[in-house]
């Protein structure tokens, strides 16, 4: 349990700052009054803070006086921000403060500073009218990277998996000679230029795999593991052969047989590493959600799917794993009425939040006022431990990910199943308790 739980903080925390970067990314201001700084383990807050004085000076030279308010603001920020460190986190430290730009064209002070969940490596300080995230990209890129080579008599195929990401780096495809008994005196020659033609083909893919899982930098392998697959001996012969980079002989982890070559088999063979790639975010998503669409198939009536029905489950402390779409855009409203006083919780999509007949109070007809707006994810990032139970958050990027939007039929859009996909919710205890979910047959007919 506290494995599990130390996986879901680790989500939370990567979702946390896919958002932050996604915010960032789209804040613009004016003039440089933006400040990127990043600072990694093990560097000197006094260090920090010397530069940041030396740049206020320099600042106070600026001969725009809007610009230079600005950046001296931004600069004061930063400097009483970073007082409130006596030295930097183990992880590094992050800091992003300034003045933005918002959607109705006022100005906004911000200031975001906080610990990464893995050590940050860069080091950074930039003045611009944008902040600057590559780093914090990076940060998020940086699972561990697996390659595979998918090889068999048609062609090869290279490729990588790295956390929810899998990508085909190069694929190319051969024309040998079969094994046949013709020839009468040629047979001699045709098979030698077969086996010729076959030592070629397993140079060119000795050669490949150096130049693209070897990093000419390091010269190290840029993998942290290396998977062979296949539907003939060609892997075997690969991983024994002479041809083949020691470097990279050293990083195989597992050998598997595939019924298909090229990207089908590259998938197939994801599937039968799922033991080696068990700390894969890629390879976890997957038995995710092939276990929720396992309990649709069998009807067990073991999940529930929808905003309102998931709530209601998880108020009754029935919810053992709740699976969330990490790009869900639902805002949970907390609005009071101001006849009455009575306070309601919705649940609204960008859509809805236009409608004004939401905020509206059907019964009285009177106004609902705003009491508290937040995302739907963030809350419950914040609360999901208080209904005991875990919380996942997935992509569209896996098969099944992607698949899962398409159950819905188009009609249905609009419907009470919008959240098919971008809101589902899985359990294994007793099904008794809970609003039963419609089977994958009934879903069709609706």
């Amino acid at each position: 349990m506290v494995v599990e739980g130390h996986e879901t903080d680790k989500s939370i925390e990567i979702w946390k700052v896919k958002k932050l970067i996604k915010g960032l990314d789209a804040a613009r201001g004016n003039g440089t009054s933006m400040i990127s700084l990043i600072m990694p383990p093990r560097d000197q807050v006094s260090r920090v803070a010397k530069m940041l004085g030396d740049e206020y000076g320099t600042a106070s030279n600026i001969k725009s006086r809007v610009n230079r308010q600005s950046v001296l603001a931004a600069i004061t920020s930063a400097q009483q921000r970073l007082k409130l460190y006596s030295r930097v986190p183990p992880n590094g430290l992050v800091l992003y403060t300034g003045t933005v730009v918002t959607d109705d064209g006022k100005e906004k002070k911000v200031t975001f500073d906080f610990e990464p969940f893995r050590p940050i490596n860069a080091s950074l300080y930039l003045c611009d009218n944008k902040f600057h995230t590559e780093a914090l990209s990076e940060l998020l890129e940086s699972d561990d990277r697996f390659g595979f080579i998918v090889m068999d008599g048609n062609g090869t195929l290279y490729g990588t998996l790295s956390g929810s990401s899998r990508e085909v780096v190069y694929k190319f495809s051969v024309d040998l000679p079969k094994k046949h008994g013709r020839g009468g005196q040629s047979a001699l020659r045709f098979a030698r230029l077969r086996m010729e033609k076959r030592h070629n083909y397993l140079r060119k893919a000795a050669e490949l795999a150096t130049h693209f899982f070897i990093n000419p930098a390091t010269n190290q392998p840029n993998v942290v593991g290396l998977i062979l697959a296949g539907s003939a001996d060609f892997k075997t012969e690969l991983g024994k052969s002479e041809m083949f980079d020691q470097r990279l002989q050293a990083k195989i982890i597992k050998s598997v047989d595939v019924s298909y070559g090229g990207e089908s088999g590259f998938n197939q063979a994801i599937e039968m590493s799922v033991e080696v790639l068990s700390e894969v975010k890629f390879v976890q998503e997957k038995k995710l959600l092939g276990k929720y669409f396992e309990e649709i198939s069998q009807d067990t009536g073991k999940y529930v799917l929808g905003v309102q029905d998931t709530m209601a489950a998880l108020e009754m402390g029935a919810v053992h794993t709740l699976i969330v779409w990490e790009n869900l855009d639902v805002r949970r409203y907390e609005l009071k009425n101001s006849a009455t006083g009575e306070t309601v919780v919705k649940y609204l999509n960008g859509g809805q939040e236009a409608d004004q007949s939401n905020f509206v109070d059907e019964a009285t007809c009177g106004e609902l006022d705003v009491v508290d707006r937040v995302l739907l994810l963030e809350w419950f990032a914040e609360n999901y431990q208080q209904y005991g139970c875990k919380l996942e958050f997935v992509t569209n990027r896996s098969q099944e990910g992607a698949l899962a939007p398409l159950q819905i039929p188009t009609s249905l859009c609009e419907g009470p199943f919008f959240y098919f996909m971008q809101f589902l919710f899985l359990k294994f205890e007793s099904p008794s308790s809970l609003i039963k979910a419609p089977t994958r047959r009934q879903f069709y007919r609706t």
